[in-house]
């Protein structure tokens, strides 16, 4: 995946947010809540509709001691699952 140059978006209804009542990041989409792990929601955090999905990797590359191909597959990953779901565009 590495090089992607594509734009990830959430969907027209769907809201990245953290929920106080379940101490926990929540992704609402029209009749569907979804509850990232820890690696999604630091993924998620970064899709403003701009950074390319090479963006959020190099991004994460920064912050995190893990090799980029682990980044990069864990990246892909979830956005794979995400879109599969209808919760982001790629």
């Amino acid at each position: 995946m590495s090089g992607d140059l594509r734009v990830p978006r959430f969907r027209r209804g769907t809201r990245f947010r953290f929920d106080a009542v379940r101490d926990a990041w929540i992704l609402l989409a029209p009749e569907k809540l979804f509850m990232p792990d820890a690696i999604a929601v630091e993924i998620l955090k970064l899709v403003d509709g701009e950074r390319t999905i090479e963006g959020i990797v190099d991004e994460l590359v920064a912050r995190f001691a893990a090799p980029r191909a682990v980044i990069d597959r864990d990246v892909a990953a979830a956005f794979e699952k995400l879109a599969l779901r209808g919760a982001v565009e790629l």
